[in-house]
């Protein structure tokens, strides 16, 4: 239902119900269903959704899932340069997976651990 309600939000303008449609779909980002909300992120502008999805598809355990999905395929044919941030973003993750390992924490380059929680990074 979010995403009805976000797509309408954006086509109308309501900014306030917008973001809570993009709060609403962070917390509920699951297999099924996280690339066609990472194609609806970047048709909407939901910088912060399509943060949180990145983040789910890039971990090694559900990439891999994701990409047998109905909706991984509508993203690779409607969204490629979607994709070309996927990679990327895995990539980086895969360059730099852990900062500071030295005291049992990941870090992201994002500065948040695998729970999006902001990490302080200690020198």
């Amino acid at each position: 239902m979010s995403q009805y309600q976000l797509a309408a939000a954006d086509q109308y303008g309501l900014e306030r119900l917008r973001l809570l449609c993009e709060a609403n779909l962070c917390d509920d980002v699951v297999i099924n269903t996280v690339a066609t909300t990472l194609a609806l992120a970047e048709q909407h502008r939901c910088s912060h959704l399509k943060f949180v999805c990145l983040k789910f598809v890039a971990m090694p355990e559900n990439l891999r899932v994701v990409m047998q999905t109905n909706g991984f395929e509508y993203l690779k044919e409607n969204c490629p340069f979607v994709l070309t941030e996927l990679l990327q973003y895995v990539a980086r993750i895969s360059e730099h997976s852990t900062i500071g390992s030295s005291h049992g924490n990941e870090a992201f380059l994002d500065g948040s651990d695998l729970n999006s929680r902001h990490v302080k990074h200690l020198r």
